[in-house]
């Protein structure tokens, strides 16, 4: 018996080194791959399905929280404390183990996975049932300087960079009268007409128009807003009269809009358009569509063209002829999951979806291993919300009732703090919201957060020591 058979140390999250004396184990285990929203879901209902004795269940992921993407862009934004868009493992995983580390190989004819933690070797664990729910991560292209000055929208940390980069800049150049440094600092580029894309650009114009109030020396209209947008519209989520009137709301604000339009280069932070268009911006940040994670790449899970685990309606892993592979799941944005109500079509990468799926699958495995038969996931889109800053918003319910301004940004608050997991953090929110609107947020960036050893380098540069016997 190998190192990896042994039951996880729900204590410490830790896989003992040796078991050779250990016996088998008396219940499955299931492993979950990723700690997103289908990970917590899934995880969370499978608990409240099967007991201890039932079943050993654990959550494999590299960071130790899941972060609820539709609050990015209000994190960035100031409007609620970033650790408030995170819903921590250890308190929404009770009665859960969980290992932190990337998921580096899936051998799941070996009923095994290859875990590489922050530090140490990489080391294996076995299962009896795998969940796949590794999300997607930033779908770049190779364009020139895009890796070096390019950020992305996809996690906390991205958020928290562009809210103090932001911030930054603006502080730095309201000190500068170089006028064409002062221009490049204050041009600001967001790549992507999609949700992400739209919704970061809105909350963090919105954010930066507050901030530059607050400086005699600089006037709100220099500060310029570019967004990019390689198709002829933005936001394809919601009806076409909504990504116009979204446009036109943007347009209002001055952001300057160049649809049909690629990035083709930004070494330097000179940014050059497909267009012709030229200009220089210390800040890109890329929000232009995401890919399946490409660790699935090394597993023997059948994938479809675009690199997702090919699933069934019952969210079981199955070849592309639909023949079942046992004992393997997956959902969300990495899973090409059928949507039953639009035939010929797959399950669209949102939270939404991610967080039914993720339930779905919990309540078709319990039900596997209570020798049931599992259901279809089959669930009709209620609707896109989509926040353009501070009380302002769209939304298309049911898809045909639209809403916009005040009402459509209180329908999307509504609406995704019921979907963050925890009273903790649903309470935590709303108390941000409402400090935000008596007091307003804060926008103040917090200096070398990203190198918080900078200056302490600095200070620490050696200085030879005299000679010993002049310290005598």
């Amino acid at each position: 018996m190998s190192p990896s058979d042994q039951p996880v140390d729900a204590a410490h999250g830790s896989v003992p080194e040796s078991d050779d004396a250990l016996p088998p184990r008396k219940v499955p285990r299931i492993v979950i791959l990723g700690g997103g929203t289908v990970g917590v879901y899934s995880a969370r209902r499978l608990r409240k399905r099967l007991g201890k004795r039932e079943a050993a269940i654990v959550v494999v992921d590299p960071r130790p929280y899941m972060t609820y993407a539709p609050f990015l862009p209000e994190a960035a934004a100031g409007s609620i404390d970033p650790r408030n868009a995170v819903a921590p493992h250890r308190r929404a995983l009770k009665g859960i183990d969980v290992l932190y580390g990337k998921v580096s190989s899936i051998r799941h004819g070996d009923r095994r996975v290859e875990i590489t933690p922050e530090e140490g070797d990489p080391y294996e664990i076995s299962y009896d049932h795998l969940i796949v729910g590794l999300g997607s991560v930033a779908r770049t292209l190779p364009i020139p300087g895009l890796a070096e000055e390019g950020i992305g929208f996809k996690n906390i940390e991205e958020a928290i960079a562009v809210r103090n980069h932001v911030l930054n800049r603006i502080d730095v150049a309201s000190s500068i009268w170089d006028a064409d440094l002062r221009r490049k600092m204050l041009t600001f580029v967001f790549v992507g007409g999609g949700f992400a894309g739209i919704e970061a650009l809105a909350e963090v114009e919105d954010m930066a128009r507050a901030s530059a109030k607050y400086y005699d020396s600089l006037d709100v209209s220099e500060l310029r807003f570019v967004l990019v947008e390689g198709s002829a519209r933005i936001l394809p989520e919601v009806s076409a009269e909504l990504g116009g009137y979204t446009l036109d709301e943007l347009r209002k604000r001055n952001i300057e809009i160049h649809l049909s339009t690629f990035l083709t280069s930004c070494v330097g932070g000179h940014v050059v358009l497909s267009s012709g268009v030229e200009f220089d911006a210390e800040t890109l940040v890329w929000t232009a569509g995401v890919m399946a994670n490409p660790v699935l790449k090394k597993s023997d899970l059948p994938l479809d063209k675009l690199g997702r685990v090919i699933c069934l309606p019952t969210l079981q892993v199955a070849t592309a002829e639909g023949e079942v592979i046992p004992d393997a799941w997956a959902a969300g944005d990495c899973a090409a999951v059928p949507d039953l109500f639009n035939p010929g079509q797959t399950c669209p990468p949102n939270a939404q979806h991610a967080l039914r799926e993720g339930n779905h699958l919990g309540d078709n495995l319990a039900r596997i291993l209570r020798s049931d038969a599992p259901t279809e996931y089959k669930h009709r889109n209620v609707g896109a919300v989509a926040s353009l800053g501070m009380y302002k918003g769209v939304a298309q319910m049911f898809g045909r009732i639209k809403v916009r301004g005040f009402l459509a940004w209180v329908l999307h608050r509504t609406y995704h703090v019921f979907a963050m997991p925890t009273l903790n953090r649903k309470v935590r929110i709303m108390a941000d919201w409402t400090s935000s609107l008596i007091f307003r947020r804060e926008v103040v960036a917090l200096g070398s957060l990203h190198d918080p050893r900078a200056e302490f380098r600095a200070a620490s540069v050696r200085i030879p020591l005299p000679p010993a016997e002049s310290l005598g």
